[in-house]
């Protein structure tokens, strides 16, 4: 069986290294429910741990917080939110989860490679209708550059302290 020229190209050592630099895993995702409910959770307990920090970017909004109590998974950890009352077909939701994913996952790098602290990340969709890819990924640009210019400040803070 032949290969072709693609093929052999594709096996190459530096497109795997590419395929896992813009690579999403299990350790990526936010799944634990205390996470969850910490990073959306408003209460008394909000003076005892890290606050919780929000920006708008139409059509997201993002919520963080770090969470230095998480031992394992990558330094960033993010969930996507798709309200069943903003896009009521299922398709519509899949389709902008997939948008949102795949911007993050090209622009994660960018702006949150060399982070040392464990951040917990949600992606919550808050227009109406179905907007194109071009809208989705200013949105998350703008996000992760508030969350590292927000990173920035909060240790040049902690230094000028």
């Amino acid at each position: 069986m032949k290969t072709s020229a693609s093929q052999k190209q594709s096996r190459s050592p530096n497109n795997k290294q590419k395929v896992k630099q813009y690579g999403l895993n299990k350790y990526d995702k936010l799944c634990s429910s205390t996470a969850i409910d910490q990073l959306f959770s408003r209460g008394a307990d909000d003076l005892h741990r890290q606050a919780t920090r929000s920006v708008m970017a139409y059509p997201l909004r993002a919520v963080w917080r770090v969470n230095e109590k998480r031992t394992e998974g990558s330094a960033v950890q993010f969930l996507i939110s798709i309200p069943k009352k903003r896009l009521r077909h299922a398709v519509d939701r899949v389709k902008m989860r997939r948008r949102v994913r795949e911007a993050y996952r090209l622009n994660k790098n960018d702006y949150l490679a060399a982070e040392d602290r464990k951040i917990d990340l949600a992606f919550i969709y808050v227009a109406d209708g179905l907007k194109d890819y071009q809208a989705i990924e200013k949105a998350v640009i703008r996000i992760l550059h508030k969350i590292t210019d927000d990173k920035s400040l909060e240790q040049s803070n902690s230094v000028a302290d």
